[in-house]
């Protein structure tokens, strides 16, 4: 017997792998998650103040599997003597800031959650007792290695800012990505011209915020997207519908063609912005040009950075607009990227990469209960967690359907109903079979 051997490793701790830690506390599962920041931080650069999550409070870590647990946002707010705050706060949506500290109350509680532990590799080990993943880490602060064994992994390491080609080459601290803008805002400041490259939730707060620090700071502040438009995430109550657990099996039933096409049609679900900061931000314009007065602002949509040249302290961007057809430059002097994430295959799966099925696109391949599929039938599985975009839909990185994905992992890890998995969520009907 190899000892110790954990019973699940989880490899990062966002919310996601969070929530299965706390919703596996009272399974007696023996588990570890691993994390290389020196402690939980979601989004730590978009934690503006004012700003909310954009799902309701229930879709904490635990309270859609498990409402009883004391792991619950409410059970975050009795402790911190926040609930008449809150009853009288009457608002779903809380604040962004708040949800971080909430996570972070929760992983305080964990024993199973280390943090400042980087997993740099993992392979598979078949000896004649016992098969089980071996997982090295490198601690963060030491440098010290350190070797774990468990029977079945999960991958939570969840995306990484996305870049435009042409900007991976011009290195330069007033070109940054908006996960970047409150560690990095100072630069804003010091700016003659700042863009704001995108159209999804994150460009349109950093915007907003941009544009109501504009007087004291005199800057010339445009926002540019290749979008058609600035327009709003769908917030419908039947729209929502498709963050449900009925339009994930559906979705996985599809053809991977046509979930691809599916997928390539459905941006406004998950990759515009809300009504509410579109709103804020027309009524500042509007306030700003009152009087004859002409904001220092400009909104242009439908056109791509081809080209980024540094001059000097400044840049000229090149486009393309994209229904004109025609070709224009921009010259300012800082650019953030609000350009969106792509998930991250890590660098630490490379040992155990044969093991793993990879679909025509080179994504993971990935079981209706979120099980990759292996290459070889051996007992020891991987789940994943946000990895499958392609293959479970729209809902893979919404925050309300992690509970939903953590009791099916839990339950096909046990083989057992440990937290209830409804089959009819909705009120339509997604398909016709």
């Amino acid at each position: 017997m190899i000892e110790p051997l954990y019973d699940i490793i989880g490899v990062g701790i966002g919310p996601f792998n969070l929530g299965l830690a706390a919703l596996l506390a009272p399974t007696g599962v023996k588990s570890l998650f691993l994390e290389q920041k020196p402690a939980f931080q979601w989004h730590s650069g978009l934690l503006i103040e004012g700003c909310t999550i954009q799902v309701p409070f229930l879709a904490d870590l635990v309270t859609m599997a498990d409402p009883t647990s004391p792991y619950s946002f409410l059970n975050y707010l009795q402790a911190h003597s926040r609930l008449y705050h809150f009853y009288f706060y009457e608002n779903f949506h809380i604040p962004r800031q708040e949800y971080n500290h909430y996570c972070q109350w929760v992983a305080q509680q964990l024993d199973c959650c280390q943090f400042g532990q980087r997993v740099e590799g993992i392979t598979w080990e078949n000896t004649e007792n016992e098969s089980y993943y071996q997982v090295q880490v490198r601690q963060v602060e030491t440098g010290a290695i350190l070797t774990y064994n468990t029977r079945h992994l999960v991958l939570g390491v969840g995306s990484i800012p996305q870049v435009p080609p042409c900007f991976r080459t011009v290195h330069s601290e007033k070109i940054f990505h908006s996960a970047e803008f409150l560690h990095k805002r100072d630069r804003c400041r010091e700016s003659q011209s700042i863009t704001v490259i995108g159209s999804g939730q994150s460009a349109g707060e950093v915007f907003y915020e941009l544009l109501q620090e504009q007087p004291g700071y005199g800057y010339h502040l445009e926002w540019h997207t290749r979008s058609q438009g600035f327009f709003p995430m769908e917030y419908s109550k039947l729209g929502l519908e498709h963050f449900s657990p009925d339009y994930t099996n559906y979705f996985y039933a599809l053809p991977p063609q046509k979930r691809d096409l599916v997928l390539s049609q459905q941006n406004l679900l998950y990759k515009g912005i809300s009504a509410t900061t579109i709103s804020d931000i027309y009524d500042l314009l509007y306030e700003r040009s009152v009087c004859g007065n002409q904001p220092d602002v400009k909104l242009l949509s439908l056109v791509e950075v081809k080209e980024v040249e540094s001059v000097g302290d400044r840049f000229i961007l090149g486009y393309r607009h994209r229904q004109q057809d025609t070709r224009l430059t921009h010259e300012t002097d800082c650019i953030i990227l609000a350009t969106g994430y792509q998930h991250e295959i890590p660098n630490c799966i490379e040992g155990i990469r044969d093991l793993i099925r990879w679909d025509d696109k080179n994504r993971y391949g990935v079981k209706l209960d979120y099980r990759l599929a292996l290459t070889q039938d051996i007992p020891n599985q991987i789940f994943v967690q946000n990895g499958e975009l392609h293959s479970h839909g729209v809902g893979a990185p919404d925050l309300g359907l992690g509970c939903y994905r953590n009791s099916v992992i839990i339950n096909t890890l046990l083989g057992e109903s440990v937290y209830r998995v409804d089959r009819r969520n909705v009120f339509q009907q997604f398909g016709v079979a």
